[in-house]
């Protein structure tokens, strides 16, 4: 199994911003000198959940200070991008990582960056896909031309041209069935999680190979990245009081009724039942929680079951990050 880090950079406390960076940067020293694959950073907007509105400019930070890691976007939002602004930072961010970028991207959700950056509920998804057509397509050739429903483009030359050659790693994040089968339609390799259940993320994993396959496509051995909140502690007891506080900030800063409640039926899995306290879903049916050898065998049979041959970590406390880099991370990879 392989295994990433999802990074975000929760700004809990509100104490000195630097500190949120800082400690991620210390993460980033340990896991360049580990058996991490990836760290993986999620852009979010206009909110204390996470405060990373730019996965570009962190990631080249971040490729200034490392030489083997690979520098993932998990994900860069699609719909609030000029895509010719976006091929050439994430060209850049290849080319000063020494073609160690991983491009995820994906819609998003949140409804006040769908108001603030002028996108709705009805054009997102199509804005999400048309700018990573776009996106490809700068990557396929040396000019190109568009023409969609958004944008318009005839002759175009992005420069520079991305350090991979042909191009950067690419990743959907794919939640509803509806996204997951239209990303098999078309071959894509998808990222799942992280809020997501563990019978949910069985059901996903087991939908995508089937449209795959009835589509022609083989998924065969790559990798398909799995987020996975993760609480560790000496006991078990503390592992579910550092769950359940995580779990809090989790869903009273975004993961909420709120926050999905203009999209539709089908665009989302995440559920929010308002007979199951949400705290108790993530750590009844989301979170891995306790200890490093209840951890590392739950991980395993997930490993066997789903199945999830690439773990993206979301640590639920930075004790968990160094207790998972100690104790668990030297028995998965």
């Amino acid at each position: 199994m392989k295994v990433g880090l999802l990074q975000f950079f929760s700004w809990t406390g509100r104490g000195p911003i630097t500190t949120v960076y800082d400690r991620a940067m210390d993460r980033v020293d340990r896991m360049e000198d580990s058996a991490f694959d990836c760290i993986w950073l999620a852009e979010h907007h206009f909110t204390d959940y996470s405060v990373c509105p730019s996965v570009t400019l962190m990631g080249t930070h971040i490729a200034g200070r490392t030489k083997r890691l690979r520098i993932g976007t998990a994900v860069t939002l699609n719909a609030y991008y000029h895509p010719l602004r976006l091929v050439e930072e994430l060209n850049m961010l290849d080319i000063f990582s020494r073609g160690r970028l991983n491009w995820g991207s994906g819609r998003g959700f949140d409804p006040d960056e769908f108001k603030l950056f002028g996108v709705t509920s009805g054009d997102v998804y199509d804005r999400f896909r048309e700018t990573a057509d776009i996106v490809q397509k700068a990557w396929q050739s040396e000019r190109f031309s568009h023409h969609g429903k958004y944008y318009d483009y005839d002759n175009v030359m992005v420069l520079p041209r991305p350090y991979q050659d042909p191009h950067p790693p690419v990743y959907l994040a794919a939640d509803s069935p509806d996204s997951i089968r239209k990303a098999g339609a078309e071959g894509y390799t998808i990222m799942l999680g992280p809020h997501s259940s563990n019978a949910d993320c069985n059901y996903k994993r087991t939908l995508y190979q089937e449209v795959m396959e009835a589509n022609g496509h083989v998924v065969g051995g790559r990798d398909l990245p799995i987020v996975r909140f993760v609480a560790l502690g000496e006991t078990r007891a503390q592992a579910e009081s550092v769950a359940r506080a995580s779990s809090g900030w989790t869903v009273g800063a975004y993961a909420n009724a709120s926050k999905t409640a203009h999209l539709g039926p089908q665009t989302t899995t995440i559920k929010f039942d308002r007979k199951v306290d949400p705290v108790e879903r993530y750590l009844n049916d989301v979170a891995i929680v306790g200890t490093a050898p209840e951890v590392v065998d739950r991980l395993k049979q997930l490993e066997s079951e789903i199945p999830m041959n690439y773990l993206m970590l979301a640590p639920m406390s930075h004790d968990t990050f160094l207790r998972f880099t100690r104790d668990v991370l030297p028995k998965l990879a």
